[in-house]
C-alpha cells in the first residue's frame, strides 16, 4: 500500500476557520471528496452535554462547511445518530450547532427516523471480521449512505473500550442501527468492518478531527479536558487515527483496531508509511494520555468482555436492556454532569481561549458571514 498522508497543524481561536481551510488544502479534500456527490457531515456528540473535548466543536462545524462550500460542495447534509446515553436534539442544541446549520442552510437528518432515512440489508464483498456473525439475518446499513462522500468530524480523546477513539469509531453511529451494542465485545473487528463497508460504499471519505481541547481519562463522556491546539485531517481513516493516538502517547499497532486494519489494506497504521505535513512537528509531542475506569465502564468491563459476557444474548437482547440503558443515564446526566462535570466545563468556558471561542458561539451563533449568505446577498 502506498504512503498516507495526514494533515497536522496548530490551531488558535483567532483565525481558527482560516486554520481548518489551511488543513484542507493540506490534506488534499478535493482528491479524498468528488464533486457532484452528496456529502455527508457526520458530527460526533458523544454526550450530549457540551463537556470539553467529548464532541464536535462549533468551529469545526463551521470551518469544515465553509471550507467545503468554497470548493463547491453544494449539497451538504449532517447524518445525526443516537446512543443509549446521548440524545441527538439536545446534543446538537447544547454544543452550538443548530444556528450552524440554520446559517448555512444545511439539512439534518436523524438515521433513527424512519421518515428522514431507510435501511437496508447489505452484503459487503470484502470478508467480514465479525459482523456477518453478530448480524447472520443480514447488516442494516442507511440507504442514503451509498454513493456519497462522507466527512467525518471526530474529537481526539480516550475511549474506555477501544483506547483512543476517532475517525474509524465516528462511523459506528452512522452506519449501525440502535442494536449496535451487540457488537461491542468485538468492537475493534466491528470497526474494522465498518472501515470496508465505508470504503465500498461511499464515493469518498475524508476526516478532520480537533484536538483544540482533547480528552484524556475513561472517555468519551468522562474525561480530563487538556488544552492542545491541534488539529488533524485525512483521507486515511487509519492513518488519522494512528497518528492521534500516537499524540496522545499511545503506541498505534498496539491498538487492535488499527493493527488490524493496517494488516487488512485499509489504511496505514505503521509510522514508516505515514507522510505528515503541516506543522510536522506537532506530530511527534507524547502527552502522555491514559484511559483507567469509571463507574459506567467498570460494568461495561464485566458485561462485555468479562466473564458475564455468554450471557449477552440475555442482558442486551431482550428488555434487560433498559435496566442498562437506565444506570448510564443515571450514572452520566444526574451525577457525573450536575455534580462534577459541569463544573469542569464552567471553568474551561471562563479560563480557556477555546472556551471562550464556545461562549462567542453561543451568543452569536456563527463565527463568520454564511458563505451561501454572502453569494445571496452579492
Amino acid at each position: 500500500m502506498a504512503r498516507s498522508k495526514v494533515a497536522v497543524i496548530r490551531v488558535r481561536p483567532d483565525h481558527i476557520l482560516d486554520d481548518i481551510e489551511r488543513l484542507h488544502v493540506l490534506g488534499d479534500v478535493e482528491k479524498a471528496l468528488p464533486k457532484g456527490h452528496s456529502t455527508i457531515l457526520k458530527d460526533n456528540i458523544s454526550w450530549h452535554f457540551p463537556f470539553p473535548g467529548a464532541n464536535t466543536t462549533p468551529w469545526q462545524l463551521e470551518g469544515v462547511i465553509r471550507s467545503l462550500r468554497s470548493r463547491g460542495y453544494d449539497d451538504l447534509v449532517c447524518v445525526q445518530n443516537k446512543t443509549v446515553v446521548t440524545d441527538a436534539f439536545k446534543g446538537e442544541d447544547l454544543n452550538g450547532y443548530v444556528p450552524i446549520f440554520k446559517a448555512y442552510e444545511i439539512p439534518v437528518r436523524y438515521n433513527f427516523k424512519p421518515e428522514d432515512m431507510t435501511w437496508s440489508v447489505y452484503r459487503p464483498k470484502a470478508k467480514m471480521n465479525v459482523l456477518d456473525t453478530i448480524f447472520p439475518e443480514g447488516i442494516l446499513i442507511p440507504d442514503a449512505f451509498h454513493g456519497a462522500n462522507i466527512v467525518q468530524l471526530p474529537t481526539q480523546k480516550c475511549h474506555i473500550y477501544t483506547t483512543t477513539t476517532g475517525a474509524m469509531k465516528n462511523a459506528f453511529g452512522g452506519l449501525l442501527n440502535t442494536k449496535r451494542h451487540y457488537t461491542h465485545s468485538w468492537i475493534h473487528e466491528t470497526l474494522v468492518d465498518l472501515l470496508a463497508i465505508q470504503k465500498e460504499i461511499h464515493s469518498g471519505l475524508f476526516a478532520v478531527m480537533d484536538g483544540t481541547t482533547a480528552g484524556d481519562g475513561p472517555g468519551p463522556r468522562t474525561m480530563r479536558p487538556v488544552i492542545k491546539d491541534v488539529m488533524l485531517a485525512s483521507e486515511d481513516q487509519v492513518v488519522i487515527d494512528a497518528v492521534a493516538a500516537q499524540m496522545m502517547g499511545f503506541d498505534p499497532m498496539s491498538l487492535k483496531y488499527i493493527s488490524m486494519a493496517d494488516e487488512q489494506g485499509l489504511g496505514n497504521g505503521r509510522r514508516e508509511n505515514i507522510e505528515i505535513v503541516g506543522d510536522v512537528e506537532l506530530a511527534d509531542e507524547r502527552w502522555g494520555f491514559s484511559v483507567g475506569d469509571n463507574g459506567a465502564s467498570m460494568i461495561g468491563d464485566v458485561m462485555w468482555f468479562g466473564p458475564l459476557k455468554r450471557f449477552q444474548k440475555l442482558f442486551f437482547h431482550t428488555p434487560l436492556v433498559n435496566l442498562f440503558v437506565l444506570g448510564s443515564e443515571a450514572y452520566h446526566d444526574y451525577y457525573r454532569w450536575p455534580l462534577r462535570d459541569r463544573k469542569i466545563f464552567e471553568q474551561w468556558r471562563e479560563q480557556t481561549h477555546w472556551g471562550q471561542l464556545f461562549d462567542h458561539y453561543q451568543s452569536h451563533g456563527t463565527l463568520a458571514t454564511p458563505v451561501g449568505a454572502a453569494n445571496k446577498s452579492a
